[in-house]
């Protein structure tokens, strides 16, 4: 169980980076840093998004963008924390693994 738990938590930190590279690549991308003309940057952006979107949608239904500053990637980080912490500290104290 404690194996199950600790490869849950890898995939979290593996979703963190994932939103932290979306969150990086469409700043560079706004301020025309980087271009999707390019084929690298436009399948690595599709990559993202496709990972990203499906986690972000129900988010963005609820909270839409303020002021066109998107609130829903700083949701997913505190859902992600909060998991992260539950499954270290919490849960195996519940499952009696401790």
């Amino acid at each position: 169980m404690i194996a199950l738990l600790q490869t849950l938590s890898m995939v979290l930190t593996l979703v963190w980076w994932v939103f932290l590279i979306m969150i990086i690549m469409s700043w560079l991308i706004s301020f025309n840093v980087i271009n999707t003309r390019n084929g690298f940057v436009a399948g690595l952006w599709q990559v993202v998004n496709a990972i990203t979107e499906p986690i972000l949608r129900p988010i963005r239904r609820v909270i839409p963008p303020v002021n066109g500053f998107d609130l829903s990637p700083i949701i997913v980080f505190i859902i992600i924390f909060f998991l992260q912490s539950f499954i270290a500290n919490d849960l195996p104290r519940l499952l009696r693994l401790y």
